[in-house]
This record gives C-alpha cells, structure tokens and sequence, in this order.
C-alpha cells in the first residue's frame, strides 16, 4: 500500500510540474496576443503599439499588414504596415486573382463589384510594398486592401507617391506606413455590395529611423482624380487628416510627441 501511495505522489508532483510548464507558457504566449491580434513587431516597439484606432473595432491581421474593415462602405478604413528596407524588392511575381478575405468576420466585398465600374481595384497596401516574398505579394490581392480608384489616379499621381514611399523606406531604413481613403465625404458606390467610392486617399507615414528616440511624420491627402502636381503639394498635417476620418493615428506615441507631429505640414526633413 504504502508503494502504491509513493507512486501516486510521484505521479501528481510530475503532473502538477507539466501543467505549471503549460501555464507559463500559456502566459508568456499572450504576452504576444492583444485582442487576437499579435504585438509582435520591431526590436523596440510592437506593432500593436503602432496601429490607429479603429473606428469599426474589426481589426483583421495579415502576416504583413493589418487593417480596420468598414463593412458599411466594404473596405478598409485604414492599412497599416512597416516597410522595412530590406522588403523593398523587384520580384517579377505572377499576379494572383483577387479573392475576399477569410478573416474578415462581416465578409469583405466580391471583386465582381468592380467589374465594368469604371474603377480600378486600388491597393492599400500596394503589392510593389510586398514583393520580398510570393505569399506576402499575394496577401495585397485580398479584396479587403482594395477601394475603387479612377485609373489615371491610381496609376499616376498615386502610383507617384507609393514609389516615393518605397524610396523613403530605403533612404531612413524603414517606415510605418498608414494608408486608407476618407469614407465620409462619399455617396458614390458601385457595385451590389455598394462599395463607396471615395473622394480622396490619404498616406500617413512615420519615421524613427535614427535610433534616438526622435520621430518624424508626414501625411498626404490625395484627390481620387488625374494629377500631374507635385507630390509636395499634397502634404497635411496628420490633425487634418484625422478630423476628416475620426481615426487617431499612432496614438500609443507620448502625447507630447504625437500632438507636435500631427499638427504639422512640413515636409523639409523629407527628401522629396
């Protein structure tokens, strides 16, 4: 009896230190998960750290980007990204269909609705931004990073500034890039989905490139139209845009620090 007994003990003490392990390890693997959603993003920050709000609480994470779905207007009301400099590539990558987005809870809107619209299926996050590796250039072709774009728009001026974005990423050793259309100011939809049509895109992007602890910040807000303009002329302060959109942008920055960026338009420390 008194052997069965010494084997028992032994057997709840080794079960005891088995569950412990797993419940540590439960433990430091939610350390990476807030809301489903995986922190994990620099040496120094998170990604987490680094999204806006959201103004539709579905925040849906790819292994590269992560975006806010509006199911009201079909699309994303903003992707947010790093561009590092090491993804900055020139893979001839065989584009793939576009296809809806299996996470996206509400479901994201058929491609079928841009068909004959007159519009181009617009990138978010733009597949030139992704083409390091194939299945991060494929995950750009989900139907959640699209919104209609005019095409000399979105092969023109927009195009511009998606290069202009890439040369950045390169020249400061990486970027935080926020990307979205403003889905207030529209009542032109397409499609039987009725995907809005907005007005105008806008580019927010962030830069701590030096190592200090110093941060700078610039945003775009682009008409959805043919523009031969320079890039520069679209440049405004990050409060204008937010205003527009009822999103905070970077709000886990100081809020000394985020208040000094985002009420500026100047774009003198960007080498345009």
């Amino acid at each position: 009896m008194k052997i069965i007994n010494k084997v028992v003990l032994m057997f709840l003490a080794v079960f005891s230190l088995f569950s412990c392990k797993k419940d540590l390890v439960a433990v430091a693997n939610s350390n990476d998960i807030v809301n489903g959603i995986s922190t994990q993003f620099s040496d120094d920050k998170t990604e987490f750290d680094y999204l806006p709000s959201s103004t539709t609480n579905q925040i849906v994470k790819h292994d590269y980007y992560t975006l806010s779905y509006n199911e009201k207007y079909e699309q994303a009301e903003w992707v947010a990204y790093e561009l590092k400099k090491d993804y900055v590539k020139n893979n001839s990558f065989k584009r793939p269909y576009f296809i809806t987005d299996p996470k996206v809870t509400t479901g994201s809107a058929d491609w079928r609705n841009y068909k004959q619209s007159g519009y181009d299926k617009g990138h978010l996050c733009p597949a030139g931004d992704m083409e390091f590796t194939k299945s991060a250039y494929d995950d750009t072709f989900l139907t959640s990073n699209i919104s209609p774009q005019i095409h000399d728009f979105n092969d023109g001026v927009w195009n511009r500034l998606e290069q202009k974005v890439r040369y950045w990423a390169v020249k400061y050793d990486g970027l935080y890039v926020v990307t979205g259309g403003v889905l207030t100011d529209s009542k032109k939809t397409i499609g039987k989905e009725k995907v809005l049509v907005p007005k105008y895109f806008y580019k927010v992007l962030l830069d701590q490139s030096n190592g200090n602890g110093e941060y700078k910040m610039i945003a775009f807000l682009v008409p959805n139209e043919k523009s031969d303009k320079p890039l520069y002329e679209f440049v405004v302060s990050v409060d204008s845009i937010e205003k527009l959109t009822g999103i905070d942008f970077f709000p886990a920055l100081d809020d000394k620090i985020e208040n000094n960026l985002e009420k500026s338009a100047d774009y003198k420390s960007w080498a345009f």
